[in-house]
């Protein structure tokens, strides 16, 4: 048995405070680790839902609740659970009704990743170190709506005082990009917002609205569609207005991932049998969405980019509430289908067509993950290092559990120095934290390994992984530009 030493004692047994300087940080050397090389380092968050409305007109928000709780539903699903009516969620209920039932419900969250975001984000922005409830809430909203009404409380120096140096946003092949211009052109903010191409209205031929689509897809490029063939041109027309903006991603959520052999000609057939408005057999359905996918891999592959896949999503479960208030709005859950024979015959088609991008791959299914991390390595060619990434713990999997499990998989199976590390997957402004609490958690894994012996007692080379998974991994495999340039 090895025994502690003085100063690991020393360490252990000081004093604690509520999620102070030490939070997640087990270790004398966890903390050196976060101090000396991952708590400065800067944000590149590779993929976001932030509205670029928001940034773009540099938007100002009134009090916590329009900053916090507006299309947040990992905060309604937790609200609904606690009891909290509809009413008090997304109803007509005023913004200090609805914050007053969010503290109502804080202290029951304990052990939910919530809790910790939720302070984090009130000491980070607000430098309050109270703990929300009850008894505190009408303080806090106070001093949250004077913060707010501060200069530096806008959306573009909400991003700046974070630290972010790239942000991704989540843009349909149709967007205008106007927003991402009107940010491009202004030289005083120097955060760099990038699209992100997501054809998933391309991909799902058999769902209400596809034919709609087209036609929008038709106007904004100035082409007739009704084959294959001109779809691909015009979706390849967007890409290539996509890539002189910035863009270095695509993204795809694939529910479920599917792979059919087949030709064009017969994609082609089911793609018009859709404009037609008949709804194509499931084979045809299979059919199509895979060579839509190898075309589009092919493309990406020639532009540099990354394609993200994101899986086992199953979405709108709750019809009630699906008729009553839309999707995404917390009624979503983890899928349970076969993922890796399709996914192996998808990758593995785009590789013998030429055509297989850097990818990232993402399971809302945390059983998935050894089964992803071994796939990954069947499709690294040594072209890139990290070529095939296992993504960064998704939605339901986005707490310690889920962090530490994704850190210890891609360990175990793959090379997680060359991990390209943590993304927001938010609406929210404030949400940047959560690359701290990532790196707090990857810092305390790393430093414990070295504090039991796992790893050499180097500073210099485990900090410099740190700092690569933090965001120098980042910047190399993403390569995104210095300045987006004209869209």
């Amino acid at each position: 048995m090895v025994k502690a030493t003085t100063a690991q004692l020393e360490f252990a047994n000081a004093p604690r405070t509520f999620m102070d300087e030490r939070f997640l940080l087990q270790t004398k050397t966890a903390r050196r680790l976060f101090e000396e090389y991952a708590k400065d380092a800067p944000i590149l968050d590779y993929h976001c839902h932030i509205p670029p409305s928001d940034v773009a007109e540099d938007r100002r928000f009134a009090n916590l609740t329009e900053l916090w709780l507006g299309g947040d539903h990992y905060k309604w699903r937790a609200l609904r659970s606690n009891g909290v009516a509809e009413h008090f969620i997304t109803g007509n209920a005023s913004d200090w009704e609805k914050f007053e039932k969010w503290a109502e419900t804080m202290p029951k969250l304990i052990g939910n990743p919530l809790y910790h975001w939720t302070h984090l984000e009130l000491q980070r922005y607000f430098d309050v170190h109270a703990v929300l409830g009850p008894a505190t809430a009408k303080e806090i909203w106070e001093i949250g709506k004077a913060k707010l009404a501060e200069p530096g409380f806008s959306a573009r120096s909400l991003i700046l005082r974070s630290n972010v140096t790239v942000f991704c946003t989540t843009d349909d092949p149709t967007d205008n990009l106007e927003h991402h211009r009107t940010l491009a052109a202004d030289s005083s903010f120097p955060a760099r917002m990038l699209p992100t191409f997501r054809p998933d209205k391309a991909l799902y031929l058999e769902r209400a609205g596809f034919a709609e689509w087209v036609a929008k897809l038709g106007t904004v490029t100035g082409k007739s569609i009704s084959t294959l063939q001109e779809l691909m041109d015009a979706l390849s027309g967007r890409m290539d207005v996509f890539a002189a903006a910035g863009c270095r991603l695509s993204d795809h959520s694939l529910e479920p991932v599917v792979f059919e052999a087949g030709t064009d000609a017969e994609a082609d057939d089911a793609f018009r049998k859709a404009l037609s408005g008949s709804r194509p057999e499931p084979v045809e359905i299979r059919r199509y969405r895979s060579r839509l996918l190898i075309h589009l891999g092919k493309k990406y592959a020639d532009l540099g980019w990354t394609m993200q896949l994101h899986m086992l999503a199953q979405r709108n479960n709750n019809t009630v509430m699906f008729r009553a208030i839309g999707p995404d709005t917390g009624f979503d859950t983890m899928g349970d289908d076969g993922v890796t024979m399709p996914l192996s015959r998808l990758l593995d088609a785009m590789a013998l067509e030429g055509g297989l991008p850097k990818t990232i791959l993402y399971s809302l299914n945390g059983k998935d993950l050894d089964a992803l991390g071994a796939m990954a390595g069947c499709f690294q060619d040594g072209s890139v290092p990290g070529k095939i990434q296992l993504g960064a713990p998704w939605w339901f999997n986005d707490q310690r559990d889920g962090m530490e499990r994704q850190l210890r998989t891609l360990g175990n199976l793959g090379v997680l120095g060359r991990f390209v590390g943590m993304l927001t997957d938010s609406r929210s402004l404030v949400s940047y934290p959560r690359h701290e609490y990532f790196r707090r958690i990857l810092c305390n894994l790393l430093g414990g390994w070295m504090e039991d012996g796992e790893l050499p007692d180097d500073m210099g080379l485990v900090g410099g992984i740190v700092r690569d998974i933090c965001h120098r991994n980042a910047e190399n495999y993403f390569q995104f530009p210095r300045h987006p340039g004209n869209v």
